[in-house]
């Protein structure tokens, strides 16, 4: 798989997204769900911890991604959905520190919104991998 930044204006990348990828040659695309603070079994955890909820939303995506044999290396497209964005922004060194050190900066879109589909989640992590 061949991967290529497309970054026009280079403030995203100092960010740690870019503003497109070019991806070619590869052979199989992942679609992650929303990812959010559940537990294994289901349980959301963390209500109203931001930084434990992103934390394990990370955690969440890395399992999907490891179920399909893929790593966060292999993250080209991140859409980050919270209910307090400056909230977010306070804690979103975790969240670049963990793309950072898996040498990714797939491209991203962060909305705010009125809430996210189980009570007391402020995060919700929904992204595509290829590899």
């Amino acid at each position: 798989m061949e991967r290529a930044a497309v970054n026009p204006v280079t403030w995203s990348a100092e960010m740690g997204f870019n503003q497109g990828e070019l991806v070619s040659g590869h052979t199989r695309t992942l679609y992650i769900s929303g990812q959010t603070a559940m537990s294994e079994d289901g349980k959301p955890l963390h209500e109203g911890d931001m930084a434990a909820q992103l934390a394990l939303s990370i955690d969440n995506v890395e399992a999907v991604l490891g179920g399909a044999g893929m790593t966060l290396a292999d993250l080209v497209r991140l859409n980050v959905y919270t209910t307090d964005v400056d909230l977010l922004f306070r804690h979103y060194g975790e969240l670049a520190g963990r793309l950072g050190a898996a040498g990714v900066a797939p491209t991203t879109t962060m909305l705010g919104v009125t809430r996210l589909a189980i009570p007391g989640q402020m995060v919700e992590l929904e992204g595509t991998a290829v590899a």
